[in-house]
């Protein structure tokens, strides 16, 4: 008798961001994510600098002490800053990198909506949904326009998923202007 054994695989999920700072709507997505993929473990990637925004409002070391401040209490969330590591600050360089350290590893990418409507310009943005599943997390004012994009168009049925969840209007932007 031939006996199957069922891969059981584990499942690291990845928010990348600049953080600037991090707050309860990262946590929020984080813990949603996990309930919902039975992700072990997701990482929170700090960017040194958004390609797309002009300045951070807090140092690189800021914004990592902050993330891993509020999530004490989450020991599956770990903080890191992988750029100085792939010498990229690349999201495919990123996910080669961790999907060549954590073989026969699942690997899901968490974004927010507003990030699925430019993803398609992203480096190798066909790349990436080959090597993990994309979560797209709804985010206020931003699902229609997301919904109607060329990213969501052209990756909708390729490992990408728009995840509709009850939101905390927050955001780093508003939080900066507190």
């Amino acid at each position: 008798m031939v006996q199957v054994k069922l891969e059981n695989k584990k499942k690291i999920g990845i928010l990348g961001g600049t953080f600037d700072p991090a707050h309860k709507g990262h946590i929020k997505i984080s813990l949603e994510a996990k309930k919902r993929y039975g992700i072990n473990k997701i990482i929170w990637a700090i960017t040194k600098k958004n390609p797309y925004k002009s300045k951070s409002q807090f140092s690189l070391n800021e914004r990592i002490k902050l993330a891993k401040q509020i999530n004490s209490k989450n020991k599956f969330i770990k903080v890191k800053c992988y750029e100085n590591i792939i010498k990229s600050n690349r999201t495919i360089d990123l996910l080669k990198y961790i999907k060549r350290k954590n073989k026969n590893t699942k690997i899901y990418f968490i974004m927010g909506a507003d990030n699925l409507i430019n993803f398609h310009k992203w480096k190798n943005s066909n790349l990436i949904t080959s090597i993990c599943n994309i979560l797209v997390f709804d985010r206020d004012r931003y699902k229609a326009k997301s919904l109607k994009s060329l990213s969501f168009k052209k990756y909708n049925k390729k490992n990408l998923e728009f995840i509709k969840f009850k939101k905390v209007n927050i955001s780093s932007s508003k939080l900066k202007k507190i």
